[in-house]
């Protein structure tokens, strides 16, 4: 995802207490479709003042901005942590605006996603999970054997933590989300390097009934069933 000059360049004139207001105006919401091209000129160019704004506003659409900002920024601890709060967030432009920021940090520097989502694909939180598999599922992240075995692997964590889910539980909203998440991604990952990917997707088996789901809904993703 890039950042369009337009953005950046208006964003750049305003100061930090003006920022709010311009988001509103230009979020695209309310409608089908946020306006991502200007979370991402956020998340590039956001500084701790801003961030703070955002976040106090509470609307979404700022607070998905800063998500995108801290996503952004997670090798930095502090803004790591903060980025896995909104990751946690229930209002799910919010945990994609994580999503977007982690992404965007792994354009600039591919080696400094694999810290974060490894840690979060093993977090007990399956939102904290879905953010991670989210982040690293991405085909344009995804050109190198290294990059398509941390998303697989990442995938596999979020599957294992999936399992460990009590049957009860399995019908709870985060988990819901997660495996919708998983439903997806295991192509994506699969499909950037099959040889690897397929083998690991093949070890999933099908007897537990959510793990079935997940291989179903990815078998019917053309980029992974051309290759099975």
């Amino acid at each position: 995802m890039v950042a369009s000059p337009q953005w950046r360049t208006e964003l750049q004139a305003l100061e930090p207490a003006q920022w709010p207001a311009y988001l509103h105006e230009h979020s695209g919401l309310p409608g089908p479709r946020a306006n991502t091209a200007l979370v991402a000129a956020v998340a590039t160019l956001a500084g701790a003042e801003v961030i703070d704004l955002l976040l106090a506003d509470a609307q979404e659409y700022t607070a998905m901005c800063a998500a995108a900002a801290l996503g952004r920024r997670s090798e930095d601890p502090r803004a790591r942590e903060r980025a896995r709060l909104l990751a946690r967030d229930q209002r799910w432009r919010v945990r994609e605006g994580v999503a977007i920021g982690l992404q965007l940090l792994a354009d600039e520097a591919p080696a400094a996603l694999a810290p974060t989502v490894l840690a979060w694909a093993d977090d007990p939180d399956p939102l904290v999970q879905r953010a991670a598999a989210a982040a690293v599922c991405e085909p344009r992240l995804l050109r190198t054997a290294e990059a398509a075995a941390l998303a697989v692997e990442v995938c596999r964590r979020c599957t294992a933590g999936l399992l460990r889910v009590p049957a009860h539980e399995r019908r709870d909203r985060d988990v819901r989300t997660l495996r919708q998440a998983l439903g997806y991604c295991w192509s994506v990952a699969v499909a950037a390097d099959p040889e690897p990917g397929l083998a690991a997707f093949r070890a999933l088996g099908s007897t537990d009934p959510d793990v079935a789901w997940i291989r179903t809904q990815n078998l019917r993703k053309k980029r992974l069933a051309r290759l099975v």
